[in-house]
């Protein structure tokens, strides 16, 4: 009954870990593209290519940290 238990609890920890290592990062990846197109798609109201194109990002970047 005893070794049930330890098993039991061994899977537990082993799908904790699984969900800490790859869906927690998941998770916070589609957050931060579902931010970025929430931002610029619909408070910006720029169209969904710009969001995946680097000289957006870039040019947002100059902006925030120009001397």
């Amino acid at each position: 009954m005893m070794t049930e238990q330890k098993e039991t609890a061994a899977v537990q920890k082993s799908v904790w870990r699984i969900a800490r290592h790859f869906v927690i990062p998941l998770l916070l990846v589609i957050s931060l593209l579902g931010g970025m197109i929430a931002g610029y798609v619909v408070v910006g109201k720029h169209s969904l290519e710009d969001v995946f194109n680097i000289a957006t990002w870039r040019h947002v970047f100059d902006l925030v940290f120009a001397p």
